[in-house]
């Protein structure tokens, strides 16, 4: 229950965050019209937000360095295919969660631009003991 609040924290808090013009795309496009930004990029998490362009693909793949991922559209119409699962609608407001290594891949089956947050939980301790929630706060507090 605990972890589900943490969850449920990060989505609710960086729902309402949009990427501003000084943040720049992550490393270019993974997939044609697959667009992601890096909002937050520290030890313990990772924040992305992606645009998805009409029809356009993220082929199915994999996060090794993350412990867990969550991906939760923010507008758009979107299909998400996890493991060997079919693909099923993901609507906005909607969230997933992955473990590391879990194969995914998702498409905007819409006729508009779709975006997304990514969330990725990248070590549930640090050196110093912090944990998730300590990760939490300093996402947020970099996001102000």
């Amino acid at each position: 229950m605990h972890r589900s609040l943490f969850v449920l924290a990060v989505v609710v808090a960086i729902a309402v965050v949009r990427p501003v013009a000084a943040q720049t795309p992550a490393a270019g496009e993974a997939d044609p019209g697959v667009r992601p930004t890096r909002l937050i990029d520290r030890a313990e998490i990772r924040v992305s937000r992606v645009e998805i362009q009409p029809g356009a693909t993220r082929r199915v793949h994999t996060h090794e360095d993350v412990e867990y991922h969550l991906w939760v559209p923010i507008e758009g119409n979107l299909q998400i295919t996890i493991g060997s699962d079919a693909p099923v609608a993901a609507r906005a407001g909607q969230a997933f969660f992955m473990r590391r290594g879990t194969p995914h891949g998702f498409t905007n089956v819409g006729t508009t631009p779709a975006a997304v947050f990514e969330i990725f939980v990248k070590q549930t301790t640090t050196a110093g003991g912090a944990g998730p929630a300590d990760a939490l706060a300093l996402a947020l507090a970099a996001l102000r």
